[in-house]
């Protein structure tokens, strides 16, 4: 997509809830490069969500915007929802990446007004029905702006919540407690991600994706690995990959670990313009955007 149009009002945003970068590069000219994992691509999934991605090693779910998806270990279909936001008592219209921990989805929602996010909510649904259970208590002077990720760290009993928005909001980490829904700190990432676009943990570090490639110039994605220091405000941000290995370069979003299949997941969108937030159009080869889960071994 193109980062740079800027005569676009945020207020377009609103018609797809597509978040997408603004900036060049300039994350990855700042972040120290010391891969943890090495990365080899398997195999590529067409999936019917655009936002994000997770497993439990014997089921997948995928979230659209305002959509849900739960597939087997081959990738059938065997449950949606299409109207997840049932049961709500502040008004709510937008999914981003999630997680799943004890076959308990782990939603970060909002409703997505003009580039910010206001009912923010950790929001937890049954793996099986797709169905809403209980959400947890938003802390509402934290500075958080929007959501576009959560993902849930069961050896320190956290969840993370994310934001995508270019301003110093989106530098942090929202951490609240698994158990009890309170929330607990924000965390400082010190290079300043940008166009966070989705959040999952793995063996002590955290992982976020970041939309900061220029599509239109063929420029990649990245994601970065966060180490995490429990009793600290502030963490270390490394380049871990970068995605000139999908099919062709479009729009980052959520991640997730297999641990189970020793696998790594990623979903990208491909085939639409994206300007600001907002469809333009398709990619000379494309009549519809096309959301992709791309499966690579690590180690």
């Amino acid at each position: 997509m193109n980062k740079y149009v800027k005569t676009l009002t945020f207020s377009a945003v609103i018609t797809t809830l597509a978040a997408c970068g603004q900036t060049g590069n300039t994350t990855t000219d700042s972040a120290a490069t010391n891969p943890k994992y090495t990365y080899e691509l398997s195999s590529v999934q067409e999936v019917a969500g655009r936002q994000g991605i997770c497993t439990d090693g014997d089921s997948y779910w995928v979230s659209g915007s305002g959509t849900l998806t739960k597939y087997d270990e081959n990738w059938n279909v065997v449950a949606e929802n299409t109207n997840p936001f049932l049961g709500y008592e502040l008004e709510v219209n937008h999914i981003g990446d999630i997680d799943v921990y004890q076959n308990e989805l782990y939603l970060g929602v909002e409703y997505f007004m003009d580039g910010d996010g206001t009912n923010i909510q950790v929001a937890v649904y049954d793996g099986n029905t797709l169905e809403l259970k209980r959400v947890f208590p938003f802390k509402s002077d934290t500075g958080q702006k929007e959501c576009s990720g959560i993902a849930v760290d069961p050896d320190s009993r956290t969840v993370y919540m994310v934001s995508w928005i270019d301003d110093d909001s989106s530098s942090y980490l929202y951490a609240y407690d698994l158990d009890s829904g309170a929330y607990k700190k924000k965390i400082r990432m010190q290079e300043g991600t940008k166009w966070i676009q989705g959040v999952a943990y793995h063996d002590g570090s955290l992982y976020v994706t970041c939309d900061d490639g220029d599509a239109d110039q063929n420029e990649p994605d990245h994601m970065y690995r966060i180490e995490i220091n429990p009793d600290g405000s502030s963490a270390n941000v490394i380049l871990e990959k970068t995605f000139d290995d999908v099919t062709r370069q479009g729009e980052i979003e959520g991640l997730s670990f297999d641990r189970m299949r020793n696998q790594f997941l990623l979903l990208y969108n491909r085939g639409a313009r994206i300007i600001a937030g907002m469809p333009s159009g398709f990619y000379d080869g494309y009549d519809k955007e096309i959301h992709e889960v791309f499966s690579y071994s690590f180690k």
